[in-house]
C-alpha cells in the first residue's frame, strides 16, 4: 500500500500491501545494497552524534515548510529565549497541560453549540427527562416498604465500580449517586455530537468535563461516602487517623523524591531482575545483558529483547514466578536484553537515530559476535517495538538479513488513533513540553506518570485517595507496582522527535520516516511477525496496534490478551482470570477489520506465553550447545542486572 493510498474502511476486506508498491520510494542507491542500515547514516546524522558525544550541541537546521528525507530530525520552529522562559514557566504551572489548547477546544465546542439551537433543545429535553426520572425514583424510594429496593433510574458504566457496594443503595446515598450518574450522562451528551467541532477538540472537552465531574463524585468525600462512614463508625475514626498518617508519609516521600511506600520490598537485583546473566556491552546509552543458559542445549537462534526506554527493562524480568526472561531461558532460548541508561542533562541531544544506532544496532552487532552465523529473533515492547519496526524496515530495505523474526508487544506503528494519550499530544502541548525540556534537558518521569494518572483518574488517583486516606487501607505493593514507580527520564531531543515524527506527523506508517537519509516503508518487512495487543490498553489501544495488518504484507500472528498495557504482558502461565485470542494471517492474506477479527477469533483460557514460545521454536533450527557468555570483543563486564538499571 503506497503512502498516499487510502486505508480500507471498516467492514471492507482489502488485500495486504505488497513490497512492489513501495519499492520505487525505497530502493537503495547503487553501492548500498546489502549493507546494514547503520552504515548508510547520513553525514548530518553522524555529525550530530559526534557532536553529542563530545558534549556539544549540534547546529539545528533552519525551519522550513518542506523537509528533506535526509534530515535526521524535524525541529520545532525557532523560539525566542524570552518566549522559551515564559512557555516553560507556563508548563511548570500547569503540569505541562497547555491552557491555550484547552481554551481553543472549549471555544470550538461552545461556539458551535451556541449556533446549534437544535442541539441545545435536545439537551434541554434530556435535562427535563432526567429530572422526571430522578423525581420518579425519589418518589419510589419514599413510598417503598422498608427493606425493599426501588428500580434505579440509571445504571453506571460497566467499568465504573465506584458505587457497587450495598451501602450505596440505601437512602440518601442512592439518590446522591443516581444524581451524579445522570449528570455524567448529560455532560457526555453535551460534549459529543455538536456539529462542526473538530474530533480532537470534542475529545478534549469531553475528557475535561469528565475529569471535573469525577472530582466532585460523592464517593470522594467523607460525608457523602456511605462505605467510609460505616468504616469510620465501626473503627471509632481510626481509619481517618491511619489515612492521615498515610497522607503525611506520601507527602514526605513526594517532597524528598523517595519512591512510594512498600517499594523497599522489591529491590532490583535482590527481589526483582534476578535472572542470572552478564552485561556484555556498555556504551553511553545501553547495557546489553546476556542471560545464562538454564538447559543443556538451546535453540541456535538467540532472542533480543528491546524494551521501552520510558521505564526500566525489568518488567520482563520481574519476580522469578512471573519473569518472561526466565520463562524463555528455561525453554531453551538464548536471551539478550537491552537495559537503557536513565538520561540526564548531558544526554539532552540524543535523538531517535542514536537510540537506533547506539541501542538496537549496537546490541545486534554484539549478538552477531557472540552467536555468529545465526539469525536473531527480535522482540520489542511498546516504544521499543516501534523502534524495532523502524530498524526492521531499514534492514529489509538495505538487504540486511540478520533478523529471523519480529515480535511486537503493545507497539504502535500507525499513530493516527493512539487513544486517550492523544489528548495530550497536539502542536500546542508539544510546544509547551519542548520549552520545559529545553530548560531541563529531559522529560521527567513524574510528568509522564502524571499524564497516565489523569488518563485513569478513577483507578489511579481517586480510588487511592478513598482507599488509603479515607478508608485508611494501604494497597499492598507488588512487583509490578514497584516497577511502575521506577520510571526513567527521556532526552529532550529524542522525545521531541518522537512526538513530532510519529504522533503528530505519523511519518512511519506514511513512509516518510528517514533512516540513514532515506525513508523506510513498513511494507518492505519480510519477517514473520508475532504481535501482541492487550484488551484494556490505555497507552496503545489494541485496534491501533492491529493496524499493522495493512502496513506489513508478511505473515502476522496477532494475539489479543486480557489485561492492560503492562499486566497483559506480564501474564505468566497459571495466573487466574487470563485469556487470549490468536489468529495467524498468512503472508499476502486479505485484511480483516478488527471488529470482524474479534468476532471470528475464539477466546482461549490461560496465558499467551506458551503460544509465543511454540511460535519461536517453530521458526528456530536444531538445538545446540549453549554459546559462551560474551566474546573477545564483548567480554563480560558485570553481573546482571548491570548498573544502568540502578540509576535514579
Amino acid at each position: 500500500m503506497s503512502p498516499s493510498a487510502p486505508k480500507p474502511p471498516s467492514g471492507e476486506v482489502a488485500p495486504a500491501p505488497t513490497r512492489a508498491r513501495r519499492r520505487s520510494a525505497t530502493t537503495a542507491p547503487p553501492g548500498t545494497a546489502g549493507k546494514p542500515a547503520r552504515a548508510a547514516r547520513s553525514d548530518t546524522a553522524s555529525a550530530n552524534t559526534s557532536s553529542a558525544q563530545a558534549g556539544k550541541s549540534p547546529a539545528r537546521p533552519a525551519a522550513s515548510a518542506a523537509r528533506s528525507f535526509a534530515e535526521p530530525f524535524a525541529p520545532p520552529p525557532p523560539r525566542n529565549p524570552l518566549d522559551r522562559r515564559v512557555h516553560a514557566a507556563i508548563a511548570r504551572a500547569t503540569a505541562s497541560v497547555s491552557p491555550i489548547a484547552l481554551l481553543l477546544a472549549t471555544v470550538d465546542w461552545a461556539g458551535h453549540l451556541a449556533v446549534s439551537p437544535g442541539k441545545r433543545m435536545e439537551l434541554a429535553d434530556l435535562a427535563i427527562v432526567q429530572t422526571r426520572r430522578l423525581l420518579r425514583y425519589a418518589q419510589q424510594l419514599a413510598l417503598a416498604p422498608a427493606g425493599s429496593a426501588a428500580h434505579e433510574c440509571i445504571e453506571p458504566p460497566a467499568q465504573d465500580r465506584r458505587f457497587q457496594a450495598p451501602e450505596w443503595h440505601a437512602w440518601p446515598f442512592n439518590l446522591m449517586h443516581q444524581s451524579f450518574l445522570l449528570g455524567q450522562e448529560w455532560w457526555d451528551a453535551a460534549t459529543h455530537g455538536v456539529a462542526g467541532v473538530s474530533r480532537h477538540h470534542e475529545q478534549v472537552v469531553a475528557f475535561a468535563a469528565r475529569q471535573l465531574l469525577d472530582l466532585f463524585s460523592p464517593g470522594n468525600f467523607l460525608p457523602t461516602n456511605p462505605v467510609v462512614l460505616r468504616q469510620t463508625l465501626a473503627s471509632g475514626g481510626m481509619n481517618l487517623a491511619r489515612g492521615t498518617i498515610h497522607a503525611i508519609e506520601d507527602f514526605e516521600r513526594l517532597v524528598s523524591g523517595a519512591p512510594p511506600a512498600g517499594t523497599e520490598d522489591f529491590v532490583v537485583g535482590r527481589d526483582v531482575a534476578v535472572t542470572a546473566g552478564k552485561v556484555v556491552l556498555r556504551n553511553r546509552l545501553v547495557e546489553l545483558i546476556q542471560y545464562a543458559p538454564a538447559t543443556a542445549d538451546v535453540y541456535a537462534e538467540p532472542v533480543l529483547i528491546v524494551p521501552a526506554w520510558i521505564m526500566k527493562y525489568y518488567i520482563l524480568d520481574l519476580s522469578p514466578h512471573n519473569s518472561l526472561v526466565k520463562y524463555l531461558v528455561e525453554r531453551g532460548h538464548t536471551v539478550f536484553c537491552i537495559s537503557w541508561k536513565n538520561p540526564g542533562t548531558e544526554e539532552r541531544e540524543l535523538d531517535m537515530d542514536d537510540y537506533l544506532q547506539l541501542g538496537f544496532f549496537a546490541a545486534l552487532d554484539a549478538i552477531n559476535a557472540i552467536v555468529p552465523g545465526q539469525k536473531v529473533h527480535a522482540t520489542g515492547y511498546c516504544l521499543g517495538g516501534t523502534l524495532l519496526a523502524i530498524a526492521a524496515a531499514a534492514m529489509d530495505r538495505d538487504g540486511d538479513a540478520r533478523l529471523g523474526s519480529m515480535t511486537l508487544f503493545t507497539a504502535q506503528t500507525d499513530f493516527t488513533e493512539p487513544g486517550e494519550l492523544a489528548l495530550f499530544i497536539d502542536d500546542s502541548e508539544v510546544s509547551l513540553l519542548e520549552a520545559q525540556m529545553e530548560e531541563t534537558g529531559f522529560l521527567t518521569a513524574g510528568q509522564m506518570a502524571g499524564a497516565f494518572q489523569i488518563l485513569r483518574s478513577n483507578d489511579l488517583l481517586w480510588s487511592r485517595v478513598v482507599g488509603e486516606y479515607l478508608m485508611g487501607e494501604r494497597t499492598p505493593m507488588n512487583d509490578l507496582m514497584a516497577w511502575n514507580a521506577d520510571a526513567t527520564r527521556m532526552p529532550a531531543r529524542m522525545h521531541s522527535q518522537y512526538l513530532r515524527r510519529l504522533f503528530l506527523n505519523d511519518d512511519l506508517s506514511e513512509g516518510r520516516y528517514p533512516v540513514g537519509g532515506k525513508p523506510v516503508a513498513l511494507s518492505d518487512i519480510e519477517l514473520p511477525v508475532f504481535c501482541v495487543a492487550t484488551l484494556t490498553d490505555h497507552v496503545a489501544p489494541w485496534r491501533s496496534v492491529y493496524k499493522l495488518h495493512y502496513l506489513v504484507p508478511t505473515e502476522i500472528s496477532f494475539v489479543l490478551t486480557s489485561g492492560g498495557h503492562n499486566a497483559g504482558i506480564v501474564s505468566e502461565p497459571g495466573r487466574p482470570r487470563r485469556s487470549f485470542r490468536m489468529h495467524t494471517r498468512p503472508a499476502g492474506g486479505n485484511y480483516v477489520p478488527p471488529d470482524d477479527w474479534l468476532e471470528r477469533t475464539p477466546e482461549q483460557e490461560g496465558s499467551w506465553w506458551p503460544a509465543w514460545s511454540d511460535w519461536l521454536a517453530a521458526r528456530s533450527g536444531a538445538r545446540v550447545a549453549p554459546p559462551a557468555i560474551g566474546a573477545p570483543d564483548y567480554p563480560a563486564l558485570d553481573d546482571a542486572p548491570g548498573c544502568y538499571v540502578h540509576e535514579k
